[in-house]
């Protein structure tokens, strides 16, 4: 194990063990050079590294700090390389989107505090199903702060809204927190999504951040539970 990756795997633990809190300011740079005898630059790599776990979010000028998620540790990790939308996911197959809600509101108090904005700030309402060769599998119910994410258009939400914010606003996408669970669709969901009584689905709530730590997206997806999987990395 090289050095900047035992001083991130120590700071990782320190993090589980509830030695930083959410919130919590972690050692600056210099101070860790000092304490393990290193250089600047190998501390830097490895908050980059927590960075890239999600565990930490960096603020220019005042260091970096522990992630948090509804006031907990994190605990679920999406590494940043497999972060992906699902236009990105399925690009080699044929995608079809359907938008059935496209409006501008003011968050619920849930959204508002997922997302670190107030209450009278306006986030766009988005539904959408999401089809794999013709066939439905996820039907999507997302918001996003308006001054984070301005711009988004009917044309962006038909193709991908991951491609938009990375190309067009030129932002980057870093990490995402996701809880799975299984559940049973509405009757609206199982017209939208054709499926059979007595066939659960898998819900994906997800809160995803920027590399600045920002939270730009909460979302519940509702998927086929025929037509998905997911795939995750465990990070001790």
């Amino acid at each position: 194990m090289l050095k900047y990756q035992k001083i991130a795997e120590e700071l990782r633990q320190a993090i589980r063990r509830g030695e930083y809190l959410p919130g919590d300011k972690i050692p600056l740079e210099k101070d860790m050079g000092k304490r393990y005898g290193v250089c600047r630059l190998t501390v830097k790599r490895a908050v980059d590294l927590l960075v890239k776990q999600g565990l930490v979010a960096k603020r220019r000028g005042a260091g970096a700090f522990v992630k948090s998620l509804d006031g907990q540790a994190v605990k679920e990790l999406s590494m940043a390389h497999q972060f992906s939308g699902f236009a990105e996911t399925y690009r080699a197959q044929k995608i079809h989107t359907e938008c059935l809600r496209f409006e501008i509101i003011n968050p619920s108090v849930e959204v508002a505090a997922r997302l670190k904005i107030d209450e009278e700030d306006f986030v766009y309402d988005i539904i959408r199903v999401r089809y794999l060769n013709d066939e439905p599998v996820v039907i999507e119910y997302t918001k996003m702060p308006i001054q984070l994410i301005p711009g988004i258009s009917i044309e962006v939400l038909l193709d991908s809204i991951y491609a938009y914010i990375e190309g067009a606003l030129k932002l980057n996408i870093q990490s995402a927190h996701r809880i799975v669970r299984a559940g049973m669709p509405t009757p609206l969901e199982s017209g939208y999504l054709r499926i059979e009584d007595g066939m659960p689905i898998l819900e994906v709530e997800q809160t995803a951040f920027l590399d600045d730590g920002r939270p730009f997206e909460y979302s519940i997806s509702r998927h086929r539970a025929d037509k998905s999987a997911f795939k995750a990395v465990s990070v001790r």
